[in-house]
């Protein structure tokens, strides 16, 4: 292939590396699961996986075995309850003498903030999010400080600067310029702050694909180091115009994980005994992914050429 589009598993073999830190970044939607199911199937160890909401991606990662740390703002199963392999990881009850998995907790703009001054390249960022909280309490790294400029006091955090940074999206060229559309979350920021960045794609386009509608390219290509053309990767979360959430996914996925054996057998069938993401989609069945493809939504239509 051209350019820098690799397939999914040359991607994390040759950028994930054991004990970076790694995040997977997307917001409600555009969450990369096939890229942290590749993690697992390769068995990566040793990672510290950081993302602004925690979900069930990170559940599954956890209970591959291959992380030591989590670095969050919130975590759980939305809108169905808990994540119960991070549980059983980090209360204190079930680990009994295993290895708790170290937790690292801020709110979500503290996230996105940590973000903004590792990409910035600053040594913190000032907020005031934590005044009235615990959260300086249970995390040392969230400091006050006084301003420079008069006596109040605010909070820092530290840059946090990702050894890579998971990206999924509706499209990208060959060179890796990324285009999203929908809800946002923290993606650019995470990507510029990372030393490598994986780009994800439901699609490959030609540049001029990009060049006729530059307000939606989020992250550059002189930033990204592998694009990966992978339709259907962020199942069970969606993508804005390709196909929607899959609730049942997320219903089904408490009961697995409540049971270590079950959450352990369903990763053997759904991860380590699969190639890749073709055959997770093809095993998941043409019914079930055609439920999920959206009906239209036409929005207005823009000419760059003119504002009338």
């Amino acid at each position: 292939m051209s350019g820098k589009v690799v397939s999914m598993r040359d991607a994390i073999s040759d950028l994930v590396r054991d004990g970076d830190t790694v995040a997977i970044e997307g917001f409600t939607h555009l969450i990369g699961f096939s890229a942290g199911h590749e993690i697992i199937r390769q068995r990566k160890r040793d990672l510290v996986l950081a993302r602004m909401t925690p979900d069930v991606i990170y559940d599954q990662m956890i209970a591959g075995g291959v992380a030591r740390k989590l670095i969050f703002s919130w975590l759980g199963n939305p809108g169905v309850g808990g994540l119960n392999a991070i549980r059983r990881r980090i209360e204190p009850a079930s680990v009994g003498e295993g290895t708790a998995l170290e937790i690292e907790e801020y709110s979500h703009f503290g996230m996105v903030a940590r973000y903004t001054a590792g990409a910035a390249n600053l040594p913190f960022m000032p907020l005031r999010s934590y005044f009235e909280t615990d959260l300086p309490k249970a995390n040392p790294l969230i400091r006050p400080i006084t301003s420079p400029y008069s006596d109040e006091t605010v909070y820092a955090v530290p840059p946090l600067n990702p050894g890579v940074t998971i990206v999924h999206a509706q499209r990208a060229d060959a060179a890796g310029n990324t285009q999203i559309w929908g809800l946002l979350g923290c993606q650019k920021e995470a990507a510029f702050a990372a030393d490598r960045v994986i780009v994800v794609v439901e699609e490959l386009v030609d540049e001029t694909v990009i060049r006729a509608d530059p307000n939606r390219t989020v992250i550059p290509g002189l930033i990204v180091d592998a694009v990966v053309v992978d339709p259907f990767g962020a199942h069970p979360s969606y993508v804005q115009g390709a196909y929607d959430r899959d609730n049942r996914f997320y219903l089904d996925w408490d009961p697995i994980s409540r049971d270590e054996d079950a959450l352990q057998a369903w990763l053997r069938e759904w991860v380590y005994d699969l190639p890749d993401r073709a055959a997770y989609v093809q095993k998941l069945g043409e019914a079930r992914v055609e439920s999920l493809r959206p009906g239209p939504a036409p929005s207005g239509s823009v000419d760059y050429g003119s504002y009338r």
